[in-house]
C-alpha cells in the first residue's frame, strides 16, 4: 500500500471517529437528563402528590387510586413480600410501594405506559414488567380470602341464602354473565380475537353472588369464539356437566327443585341453569318467571358495572400480551371483591340500582351507570333444543314463583310493564 493511500485511509478513520465523538457529545446531555429524572422518583415521580393527597385530601386520594389510604396500606402489607426486588450494584430496586402505586394508577386510569412513566418516573420498559407482575401478585394473594369458589354443599347453601333473603330467589348458586374486554390484538393473530361486534376482545365470564361479588371468573377465550359457547370451555361448566361441583341434592333444596344458576339468552338451558322463556308469545306465568329471574340476575349487571366504573383500564383497548391481559383482569376482579369487603368508600348505597321498599320498582339507577364503560355483552345463543329434564326444571320453578313462592308486587310489576 502506498504511503499516500495509507494517509488517506488514516484520515478517513479519523474523520469517522471525529463524527462519532461529536454525536456522542450531542446526545450526552439528553441521556444524562433522562437518567436523572427517571432515577430521582421522589422528586420527579408522583410520590409527593400522592403523599399530599393522602395527608390532606383523602377523598382525592381515593378517587385517584380507587382505594383509601388505610386499605392501600393493608393491600401493600399483603403483597409487598411478593413484589419486593433486591438492589443491585448498578441501581436500587423500585420499592413495593411505588410498584403498587404505579399499578393501581394504571388500573384506575387506563393510562398508557408512555404517559404513565411521566407521573411515576418509572421507564416504560420497567412498567411493562412491573404492572403484570404486581397484578399477578394481587390475584394470587387476594383470591385465597376474597375470591373463593364454593367447595361444598354448605358453602353453596350460604350463597343461596343470600339470594333468597335479598332477592326472593330460591336454590340459587349465583348469577352468570359474560362480557367482551377490548384489547389490541397480538401481532400476526389475524381475526382470532375479532368478535361479532366488530372489535378485538377477550371474553370475561363470571359468576356473582347476591352481594355483587365475584365467586368465579374466567378470562382468556378469544372474542371470535362462539359467544354463547364460551361458558362451555370454562372449568366451572365442565365441573357442572361432570357433577363434581358438590351442589346440594334435591332432597336438600327448597321444594326439592334442582339447585340452579341464573342465566340469560347467551346460555343454554340446563338441569342446573335457568334462563328466560324466549319470544314475544310468552304466557302470563312465563312472564312472572322471567321477571323473578331477571330481578335475581340484576346483581351480575351491577357487579360488572361497578367494576368498569372503578377500573377505567376497561374503558380502553388493553395493549398487552393475552397472558398479561389475563393477569390484569383477574387482579381487577379480586380487587373488586377485596374492596367490597374492606373499604366502605368503594361502593355506597347509591352505587347500585335501588328499589322502592314497597313496590320494588327501581327508583334510582346506580351511580356506576354514569361512569361505566359499555362493555359488550356476549352474543345470544342460537336456540337449541334443551333436554326435557331442563325444561321440566324450569317449568317447576315457574309454577313455584306463580303459586307458593309468589311475592305481593309481581303482578303490579307486570301491569306497569316493568317485567
Amino acid at each position: 500500500m502506498s504511503s499516500l493511500r495509507r494517509k488517506k485511509q488514516l484520515l478517513g478513520y479519523a474523520a469517522v471517529y471525529y463524527i462519532h465523538m461529536n454525536m456522542v457529545k450531542a446526545r450526552s446531555p439528553r441521556s444524562i437528563w433522562m437518567k436523572s429524572w427517571l432515577s430521582d422518583k421522589t422528586k420527579f415521580g408522583h410520590l409527593p402528590l400522592i403523599s399530599e393527597l393522602r395527608n390532606n385530601n383523602p377523598e382525592d386520594f381515593k378517587n385517584y387510586l380507587r382505594i383509601d389510604g388505610t386499605t392501600f396500606d393493608f393491600l401493600l402489607d399483603l403483597i409487598g413480600p411478593l413484589i419486593q426486588k433486591e438492589d443491585t450494584i448498578m441501581r436500587e430496586s423500585i420499592p413495593p410501594e411505588q410498584r403498587l402505586l404505579a399499578t393501581l394508577t394504571f388500573l384506575a386510569t387506563g393510562m398508557s405506559y408512555q404517559r404513565l412513566k411521566f407521573s411515576t418516573a418509572i421507564s416504560a420498559s420497567s412498567l411493562c414488567e412491573i404492572i403484570p407482575e404486581t397484578c399477578d401478585a394481587i390475584f394470587k394473594v387476594l383470591k385465597k380470602d376474597y375470591l373463593t369458589f364454593p367447595k361444598n354443599k354448605n358453602e353453596w347453601q350460604s350463597i343461596s341464602k343470600g339470594f333468597k333473603d335479598q332477592w326472593q330467589v330460591i336454590n340459587c348458586g349465583g348469577a352468570l354473565d359474560g362480557k367482551h374486554v377490548r384489547i389490541i390484538p397480538p401481532k400476526d393473530s389475524g381475526a382470532h380475537f375479532y368478535n361479532y361486534k366488530g372489535f378485538y376482545s377477550m371474553v370475561l365470564m363470571a359468576l356473582v353472588n347476591s352481594n355483587y361479588e365475584f365467586i368465579y371468573v374466567d378470562i382468556g377465550k378469544n372474542g371470535r369464539c362462539s359467544d354463547g359457547g364460551v361458558i362451555e370451555h370454562t372449568t366451572f361448566y365442565k365441573k357442572l356437566l361432570a357433577g363434581t361441583l358438590d351442589l346440594p341434592n334435591n332432597y336438600e333444596t327448597e321444594e326439592n327443585l334442582n339447585f340452579s344458576f341464573l342465566a340469560d339468552d347467551a346460555f343454554a338451558l340446563h338441569n342446573h341453569v335457568l334462563k328466560p322463556y324466549p319470544g314475544s308469545g310468552v304466557t302470563h306465568e312465563e312472564r312472572i318467571f322471567n321477571y323473578r329471574l331477571a330481578r335475581g340476575r340484576n346483581v351480575v349487571e351491577n357487579a360488572f358495572g361497578l367494576l368498569t366504573s372503578r377500573f377505567r383500564v376497561l374503558h380502553t383497548a388493553i395493549n398487552m400480551s393475552p397472558d398479561n391481559i389475563k393477569k390484569v383482569v383477574l387482579a381487577i376482579c379480586a380487587l373488586h371483591n377485596f374492596l367490597r369487603k374492606t373499604s366502605n368508600s368503594y361502593a355506597s348505597n347509591k352505587t347500585f340500582d335501588k328499589e322502592d321498599t314497597n313496590t320494588h320498582e327501581i327508583i334510582n339507577n346506580g351511580d356506576w351507570r354514569n361512569e361505566a364503560a359499555d362493555i359488550t355483552e356476549i352474543q345470544k345463543l342460537v336456540q337449541r333444543n334443551a333436554h326435557s329434564d331442563a325444561k321440566i326444571n324450569r317449568n317447576n320453578y315457574k309454577q313455584f314463583y306463580n303459586e307458593k313462592g309468589k311475592v305481593d308486587w309481581q303482578e303490579e310489576m307486570l301491569q306497569k310493564g316493568k317485567a
